[in-house]
């Protein structure tokens, strides 16, 4: 007796079919095709740090994995031992005082921390402020959560700051989340203390909770620590801070992150972590302490090899007539594009025409188009490299 196999099908949740597209995944995808025919591509398009996690860290891990204890489950809310080492860092970096146990969260990273506040804040319906342009992960959660954006576009003639005073006033006052993002990605922008007072002041008065996405917060030029939006009075009653052990320390893959502040948002988030999992693996958490409480010369020595970089990329932009604002901070650099192009097709053609990937400024909403974003993630050769490969298309001139 033979059977008939009739291939099932399944529905997704509206909340899947809602969802913004994965840019990320679709420059991944073209990048990885013209290396498949053999192409010498320099991707600059994506945030992934090029450097090894310094050794005392991984040694760390090493000596950690061989302890019977983190080979149990961890506690819910993450090991003592990392968020007092959170609380350390904050203290001796920025003077903010923080209480591990009620204003320290450990995430899987920035990203998981930046999608969860959207489910634990917003119901159907509920406006959140984001940035144009900006993070596209803000946009995900805010989808996930059934939430409707209101942008708030950061333009050139602003610094790339956001203007307050041009929100829609409706949406401000039904508002209940907004994000920040300094040192800026995708514009390299970085954000001073008038501005978070005023960031503050307008979370006041609208009840809105403020989430600063502090995840290059270890990376400014010109000899100036970038603030952290902590560092404001006020802030802690407004909102709260995520930042990534993935871009200071080199520990991209190892996703850590922590998010801090204001008690109330901070335990909303241990609450949904708590049915989503058991805290990331404990010998992580040490190593992640580790790097939070041991020397600091390697993040130093990071921020100063990017900071060359930026100036070697700048120098050879120059060279080719390529005229832009050089970054505040951040590792990224927001370049426009020669008059009349457009981002996507721009980038695609840096990409089959000379093998350098860029990521196109309006895959980070409608204030991105006009720009591409390049990253500072390779050594200075391979970017001068890039740049003239660029220069021999002549789009400059």
């Amino acid at each position: 007796m033979s059977s008939v196999h009739v291939k099932r099908t399944f529905e997704p949740a509206k909340r899947m079919q809602g969802l913004p597209e994965q840019f990320f995944a679709r420059l991944v995808g073209k990048a990885a095709a013209q290396a498949a025919k053999g192409r010498d591509i320099i991707n600059l398009g994506q945030g992934n740090p090029d450097q090894p996690t310094p050794e005392h860290i991984v040694a760390s891990l090493q000596e950690a994995a061989a302890n019977p204890l983190y080979h149990r489950y961890p506690p819910f809310g993450g090991y003592p031992v990392l968020k007092q080492a959170v609380a350390q860092r904050y203290k001796e970096d920025y003077d903010v005082d923080l209480d591990p146990d009620k204003e320290v969260a450990v995430l899987f990273g920035g990203k998981t921390g930046l999608i969860e506040i959207s489910q634990c804040l917003l119901d159907p319906g509920d406006v959140a402020l984001v940035p144009d342009p900006g993070y596209p992960d803000y946009w995900s959660g805010i989808a996930l959560a059934g939430g409707r954006m209101s942008l708030m576009p950061l333009t050139a003639d602003h610094g790339f700051l956001p203007d307050y005073t041009a929100i829609d006033p409706a949406d401000a006052d039904r508002a209940k989340l907004m994000f920040i993002n300094y040192p800026n990605n995708p514009t390299g922008a970085v954000a001073g203390s008038d501005f978070y007072r005023d960031t503050v002041a307008f979370a006041e008065r609208h009840g809105v909770a403020v989430v600063s996405d502090f995840a290059y917060g270890g990376i400014g030029f010109g000899g100036e620590r970038p603030v952290s939006f902590l560092q404001t009075p006020g802030a802690k009653d407004v909102g709260f801070e995520i930042y990534t052990l993935s871009k200071s320390y080199n520990m991209a893959g190892w996703r850590v992150g922590f998010a801090v502040g204001n008690a109330e948002l901070i335990g909303l988030i241990n609450l949904i972590q708590d049915h989503y999992y058991c805290s990331l693996f404990g010998g992580i958490q040490q190593a992640a302490a580790t790097a939070l409480t041991g020397p600091q010369q390697c993040v130093r020595d990071l921020n100063a090899t990017y900071e060359s970089r930026m100036h070697a990329l700048f120098a050879a932009l120059e060279r080719i007539g390529w005229q832009a604002e050089r970054p505040g901070g951040s590792f990224f650099c927001w370049l426009p594009v020669p008059a009349g192009a457009r981002s996507v097709d721009f980038a695609d053609r840096l990409l089959v025409e000379a093998d350098v990937v860029v990521a196109p400024g309006a895959g980070f909403g409608t204030y991105g188009e006009g720009y591409v974003r390049l990253g500072l993630l390779a050594d200075e050769a391979r970017l001068e490299e890039a740049v003239h490969r660029i220069g021999r298309l002549n789009l400059f001139t």
